[in-house]
C-alpha cells in the first residue's frame, strides 16, 4: 500500500482525553505488584531499541495513546512516531520507534499495542467503506454510539483517521428520535413536536423512519435530518427524492463493503455503520527489538 496520509490535517486528540484511558489500562495490567516478569529478568540499567511495525496492510490510528503508555511508564524513553494517525501501512512498515530503558519498553508494550491495534482496526474498517462508497456517490461514512465503553473519543478519532466522520458523541449533543421514542410518544409527529418544544434553538433534530409513509409524516412538520433505516437501495432513492434537499438523509442498517456502493448511489448524504467501531478486526502490529 502507498505510504500516504488519508487526512493530513487530522488533529490529535487532546491529551486530557487520552491519558485517563491509558492510565486506567496500565493500572489494570500492572495490578498490585507491577511487571514481576520484567522486573525479575531485566536489570534496571539495561537499555534497548525497538520498533512497532505493521504485519499487514492497514490504516494507523492510536499513536498518541501508544506514546502516552510508554511515557507514563518512563518519561525518559525516546519515542518517535514514523507513521502518524491516518497513514497507510504495509507489512514491515515501522510505525513507532523506541529507545531507552528496556524495562519501560517491555512493561508498556501490551497496553500500547492493545490500543494501537484496536484503533488502527477501526480506522482500517472505516477506510474500506469510504473507498467502496466513493465511486458511487457523495455520502460520508459516519460512526454511531456503538463504541467500546470508555473508548468512545478514541474510536471516533480512529473513524476520522480512516476518512469517515462522526455522528453523535453522546445523548446530549443532538436529538435522535428512534422507533421506541415514537412508540412511547404515540407517533412521529407528536415525538417531533415534543422534542422541538424542549430542544434549544441550536440543537439539531433527527428522526428515524422505516417506511416512506413515516418519512412523509416527518417531513410534514420539518426536521433537520432523517435516518432511513433498513431500506432497500430503490426505497432509499425514492426517499431522497421525497426529501428533495429539505433535510439531511442518513442510511443505516446492516451496511457492509459489498452493499455500501448501492446505498451511496441512492444519493443519501450520510451512511451510518455501527460495526466499524463495535466489531472491527484489529490490525496486527508487533513490537520487536531493533
Amino acid at each position: 500500500m502507498p505510504e500516504t496520509v488519508l487526512l493530513p490535517t487530522l488533529l490529535p486528540l487532546p491529551r486530557i482525553l487520552v491519558e485517563p484511558v491509558v492510565r486506567a489500562a496500565l493500572l489494570e495490567d500492572l495490578g498490585r505488584a507491577g511487571d514481576i516478569t520484567t522486573d525479575a529478568i531485566v536489570p534496571p540499567s539495561e537499555r534497548m531499541e525497538a520498533v512497532i511495525a505493521s504485519r499487514q496492510d492497514g490504516v494507523i490510528a492510536g499513536t498518541d495513546a501508544a506514546v502516552i503508555a510508554f511515557e507514563l511508564i518512563d518519561p525518559s524513553l525516546n519515542v518517535t512516531v514514523d507513521r502518524p494517525d491516518g497513514a497507510r501501512v504495509a507489512p514491515g512498515d515501522g510505525v513507532i520507534r523506541l529507545s531507552g530503558p528496556a524495562r519501560a519498553v517491555l512493561t508498556a508494550e501490551r497496553v500500547a499495542l492493545n490500543l494501537l491495534c484496536r484503533l488502527s482496526g477501526v480506522a482500517t474498517a472505516t477506510a474500506s467503506l469510504v473507498e467502496a462508497a466513493r465511486p458511487h456517490g457523495r455520502a460520508s461514512i459516519v460512526c454511531t454510539r456503538k463504541t467500546t465503553p470508555g473508548l468512545r473519543a478514541l474510536e471516533k478519532h480512529a473513524v476520522r483517521a480512516g476518512g469517515g466522520s462522526n455522528h453523535r458523541f453522546g445523548l446530549d449533543d443532538a436529538v435522535l428520535i428512534k422507533d421506541n421514542h415514537v412508540a412511547v410518544a404515540g407517533g412521529i409527529v407528536p415525538a417531533i413536536e415534543r422534542a422541538r418544544a424542549r430542544a434549544g434553538h441550536l440543537v439539531k433534530i433527527e428522526v428515524e423512519v422505516d417506511t416512506l409513509a413515516q418519512l412523509e409524516q416527518a417531513l410534514s412538520v420539518g426536521v433537520d435530518a432523517v435516518l432511513l433505516d433498513n431500506m432497500s437501495p430503490e426505497t432509499l432513492r425514492r426517499a431522497v427524492g421525497m426529501v428533495d434537499g429539505r433535510a439531511l438523509t442518513e442510511a443505516s442498517g446492516r451496511i457492509n463493503r459489498d452493499t455500501v456502493g448501492a446505498v451511496a448511489a441512492s444519493g443519501v448524504d450520510l451512511i451510518s455503520v455501527g460495526w466499524i467501531t463495535h466489531s472491527a478486526a484489529i490490525i496486527d502490529l508487533g513490537l520487536d527489538a531493533a
